[in-house]
């Protein structure tokens, strides 16, 4: 039996950029991830309460496999967050509008099933995958 948790740990991510001021703005400014410490190499972002950290590493950075989940080539490497409905529509209108280019469009899957869910995917400056998504009904998280 598991104990309740009084709230989530943070989990912690690094990843490869090829260029950290490209990084800052893209997740800085346009996702409005705040900032922590950073050097000539690496940035910490908060990522919806998790720190994410962007380590210069071009040579690492890229990949184009997928894998085909509901139709789609979902980036087999990725990470992201789950957000409130309204944050993400907000999200979604908000990315549109800056010109950034979809992965995956946003959009609802699993429609009508207990794992429902709406999902984008796009890619950052030095073409890591984010996934953004969603439910109508957090409880249906893990929902089999």
């Amino acid at each position: 039996m598991s104990q309740p948790q009084a709230a989530i740990p943070p989990f912690h991510l690094a990843f490869p950029v090829h260029d950290l001021a490209l990084a800052r703005a893209f997740y800085g400014e346009l996702l409005g991830c705040p900032e922590g410490r950073s050097s000539d190499q690496w940035i910490d972002f908060n990522f919806y309460g998790h720190q994410i950290v962007a380590h210069l590493s071009p040579e690492e950075t890229g990949s184009a496999a997928t894998s085909k989940v509901d139709g789609h080539g979902v980036p087999t490497r990725h990470f992201g967050a789950v957000l409130p409905m309204e944050e993400w529509k907000a999200m979604a209108e908000k990315l549109k509008a800056a010109g950034v280019g979809f992965v995956i469009e946003p959009y609802v899957r699993f429609a009508g099933q207990p794992g429902e869910q709406a999902t984008m995917f796009f890619l950052d400056p030095s073409q890591n995958a984010i996934e953004l998504k969603a439910f109508a009904d957090m409880s249906k998280l893990f929902a089999k």
